[in-house]
This record gives C-alpha cells, sequence and structure tokens, in this order.
C-alpha cells in the first residue's frame, strides 16, 4: 500500500507545471492578438452603443416633428371648415358653434392615438373617437386647462399614460365660448421605437460576436508573420542562419519581416567574416609558432646553430609582432579618436611618402607623378603609411626594371592619391575581393609575404577619412591604386 503522503505527493501539481500553465494563460491573455480583439470588440461595441442612441434619438425627433405637423393640419383645416358653410344648410357658421363641432367630428377620422375634442363653455362637447384616455377624460385637470384658453397654444404634457401632444384654438361664435383641441397620444409610437431599438441591440450582438471570430481569425492570419519571425528568431543559431521569413504582400508586416530578412543577412555576413578570420588569424599565427617550436626543440648545444636558430625565431616572432599590430590598426580604424588631423601641404607630403617609398627597393624604377598645389585637412600619419603600404604592394608584384610611380591630384571635389605600377596586374575576379582581410591575389606571379592585411589596412584608413580606394588593373598592365578623399571633410584653398 502507497502512504497516504505519498498520495498527496503525486497528485501536486509541480512548480515548474504551474509556472508554464501561469505563463501560456499569460500569453494568451496579454498577446498582440488578444489586445486587438479587445480593443476591436471595445470599437465595435462603443460604435452600437452610439449608433442605436443616435437612432433612437433621430426617430424619436422625426416621430415628434410628424405629430406636430399632423396637429397643425388637423388645426388648419378647423379654421378653414370655420371660416366656411356648413355643407348640410349652406349657412355660415358664425352663430352655431356646436354644429361646427359636429360637422368637423363627422367629416374627419383621427389617425392612431390622436384624439378630436371640441369643449363648449368649458365642458367637454364631443370627440372623436368617443374612447378617450383616463387624461383627456371631462373631469381632467388638463381638459379643465384647454377650456379656459382664449389664445391658440400648442404644447405637451407629461401623464400616467405618457406623454401628450396637443394643439387648441379657441373660437367664439355669438358669445358661446368654445375650444377645438386635436390631441396626440405618443407612448404607443414610443414604445414601438423602443421595440426596433431593442430588436437592433439584439442583432448588434450577434453581429458583434460574429465579428469577434472573425477578427479573431483574421488577427491571427495577420499576425502570422509575426510568429513565424519569432519562430525563425529562436531557431537562429550561430552555426545556422540560413532560414529566413517568406514575404507575402507590401503591407507593414512583409515590410517587418523584409526587414528582419536583411538584418539576418547582415548577421549571416558577420558571422562568416568573423568566422573566416578566425580561421585565418589563426592559421597565420599557427605557422610562426610551428617553426619556433620546432626549431627551439631541435636546437642543439652548437652555438653557431644556437645563434642560427635565435635569429629566426626572432624574425618569426617580430612577424608575429606585425601581424597583431596590423589587427590593432583594423580594430581601432573604427573608433572616433583614429585620426588626428591638421592641416597638410600636398607637395610637401607626397614629397615626403616619395622619400620613404623609394627605400623599399632599390631595383625599381621610381618616379613622382604631377602634384597639385594646395593644402588639405588629413592624419599625416595614417595617409602615409596607407601610401607606403600601397608601395610595398606595388614592389611585391614588380620585378626590377618595373616603374612604380607616386602622385596627387586636387580637384574641386576630392583630393586623390595614387600608387601605380608596371608590374604583373591583378585579374577581374581577385580584385573584387583583394581588399578583405586576410586576401590575397590567386594568379600572381609573385605571393605577397605578408598576411593579406595591407590593403585592408589602406581601405581602413580612407574610410575613416570619410573616402575610399579604387582600382584600375588590367594582368600584365600594372595596376593603379587610388585614394580618394572627399573635398568636405579634406579640402582648403591655398588661397585661404
Amino acid at each position: 500500500m502507497r502512504c497516504n503522503k505519498c498520495k498527496e505527493s503525486a497528485t501536486e501539481v509541480s512548480p515548474s507545471n504551474r509556472f508554464g500553465e501561469s505563463r501560456q494563460w499569460r500569453r494568451i491573455f496579454f498577446s498582440l492578438r488578444t489586445n486587438i480583439l479587445v480593443w476591436y470588440v471595445l470599437l465595435l461595441t462603443f460604435s452600437a452603443l452610439v449608433s442605436t442612441a443616435v437612432i433612437r434619438q433621430v426617430l424619436l425627433s422625426r416621430l415628434e416633428m410628424r405629430h406636430r405637423d399632423s396637429l397643425s393640419q388637423e388645426v388648419k383645416e378647423f379654421r378653414v371648415l370655420a371660416n366656411g358653410k356648413d355643407p348640410n344648410t349652406g349657412k355660415s357658421f358664425q352663430h352655431d358653434i356646436k354644429a361646427l363641432f359636429k360637422v368637423f367630428l363627422s367629416r374627419n377620422i383621427p389617425d392612431d392615438d390622436e384624439f378630436l375634442i371640441t369643449i363648449v363653455e368649458g365642458e367637454l362637447y364631443r370627440s372623436s373617437p368617443r374612447a378617450l384616455p383616463q387624461p383627456l377624460q371631462p373631469n381632467s385637470e388638463l381638459i379643465k386647462y384647454l377650456g379656459k384658453l382664449t389664445k391658440p397654444e400648442q404644447g405637451a404634457r407629461k401623464t400616467a399614460v405618457g406623454t401628450i401632444l396637443y394643439r387648441a384654438a379657441p373660437i367664439i361664435r355669438d358669445e358661446t365660448h368654445g375650444v377645438f383641441v386635436v390631441a396626440q397620444l405618443t407612448a404607443g409610437e414610443r414604445q414601438e421605437v423602443d421595440e426596433a431599438m431593442a430588436v437592433i441591440m439584439q442583432v448588434s450582438i450577434f453581429v458583434i460576436i460574429g465579428a469577434t471570430i472573425l477578427a479573431w481569425l483574421a488577427a491571427g492570419r495577420a499576425l502570422a508573420p509575426l510568429h513565424l519571425l519569432t519562430e525563425t528568431a529562436r531557431a537562429i543559431r550561430e552555426s545556422d542562419l540560413t532560414r529566413r521569413i517568406p514575404v507575402k504582400g507590401t503591407d507593414e508586416v512583409a515590410e517587418l519581416a523584409t526587414t528582419f530578412n536583411e538584418m539576418l543577412d547582415r548577421l549571416q555576413a558577420a558571422f562568416i567574416s568573423q568566422r573566416n578570420f578566425i580561421n585565418d588569424a589563426s592559421h597565420e599565427l599557427r605557422t610562426p609558432i610551428t617553426i619556433i617550436r620546432g626549431h627551439l626543440e631541435l636546437m642543439g648545444d652548437d652555438p653557431q646553430e644556437r645563434e642560427e636558430t635565435v635569429a629566426l625565431v626572432t624574425d618569426e616572432l617580430d612577424r608575429m609582432s606585425r601581424f597583431v599590430e596590423d589587427l590593432l590598426l583594423l580594430a581601432k580604424a573604427e573608433q572616433p579618436n583614429f585620426l588626428h588631423m591638421e592641416k597638410l601641404d600636398l607637395p610637401a607630403l607626397i614629397a615626403e611618402i616619395y622619400s620613404k617609398a623609394i627605400a623599399l627597393s632599390s631595383d625599381r624604377h621610381w618616379q613622382l607623378d604631377r602634384t597639385s598645389p594646395g593644402k588639405i585637412v588629413a592624419d599625416r600619419q595614417r595617409l602615409t603609411q596607407a601610401m607606403v603600404n600601397l608601395a610595398q604592394n606595388a614592389t611585391q608584384h614588380t620585378k626590377a626594371g618595373d616603374t612604380i610611380a607616386l602622385g596627387c591630384q586636387l580637384t574641386r571635389h576630392s583630393a586623390r592619391f595614387w600608387v601605380r605600377d608596371t608590374g604583373e596586374g591583378i585579374s577581374l575576379e581577385d580584385q573584387q575581393r583583394i581588399f578583405e582581410r586576410f586576401a590575397r591575389a590567386a594568379k600572381g606571379q609573385r605571393r605577397s609575404e605578408g598576411a593579406g592585411l595591407g590593403l585592408a589596412i589602406v581601405r581602413a584608413i580612407a574610410q575613416a577619412h570619410g573616402g575610399k580606394i579604387e582600382l584600375i588593373s588590367r594582368p600584365l598592365r600594372g595596376s593603379t591604386f587610388s585614394i580618394v578623399l572627399p573635398l568636405e571633410s579634406t579640402l582648403e584653398s591655398s588661397h585661404e
């Protein structure tokens, strides 16, 4: 047998399950789909209530207007008859007020809930129809009040049977005082209006329920791309950034999906670039480390051998140091304090760069192209570093006797620095990739001894100045690398 405590523990819900259920209910009640539905239902309900109230008020206003027009029409017909002749005798009604009332009531049929009442000397004479509601009975306060009128009057009285609209027309014949009254009981038609409003409210409730169901389905369909976006975001891992959201339509959700896909494209490119960077960096560092370790492990006691090993290790360490410094330089290029701007004289700057470049190789034919006079605002050391890197790159892809030329030109819109050579040139497919980190020309006659960071550093320096680097090259016809700096950030007229 199981103990009671075991049974109780078996029936208890674990905290994780309770938390999962609570989270699921919270997602249902506080989701965007639920919020949209709630606001939609509130808007529909508010619209239905306001519309019903407005329709009721309009119907009641038109009903009252129609009743008043009907009362006015009855009084007008009575006055026409009072000024005419008795159709039975051919005589006027100047002397017999009761005959006037009798003829009018016999010739006019009142509408529903309409009452034609005649009063003579304050007493009810005749009415049509004869059955009158309690407020219009002979001894009622309203009849007594109307029987005393001497001037025409129209108004409304609230009674136990509802509001009564009336219009009274006093008349005197041979000193006999009479009052013609047409009264309208509005309770019946007002009740019909209220019943119609009740039907409208019932229909509105069913419409709201149906619209709510359709809105829930429509909201789910409209928000489906968002759920897909969420699932895609959850499924994305560093090792798999290939998933994309299908885009349908041109609405805001489609625009969001497109933007999300573009972000994934950028992330994928960044991760690929980072992975390649790590792989290339580890490869570049692994080689000198392997060389150093191998020579140190094989180093003997011979002084000359030890000296050669130390020299080789020192050279490899220097190469590793330059590689690390280049990586740090590329990282600093994205920082705002990377450049130290100052006003520079172009002829003096290009002459200084030329004097440093010719020391890179003594068997090349160095040449200084034309130099435009003027001044620019730039970082002298970074710009010199970029040009020297281009010159170093030119020496590695030319042979003895080839020409390497440096120059600069100032235009209305930019300052252009270039290094051209008559070496082996660069194929078109390599021109698209040699400015990437660790990239080298695949089909060159000679291979660079560096880590493939020189041209990447040149591009980073140009971009830090707000400029760009351009390349014009054809295989076996040389290459021309140009650094183009925009006028807005670098140029000041030499005549200022």
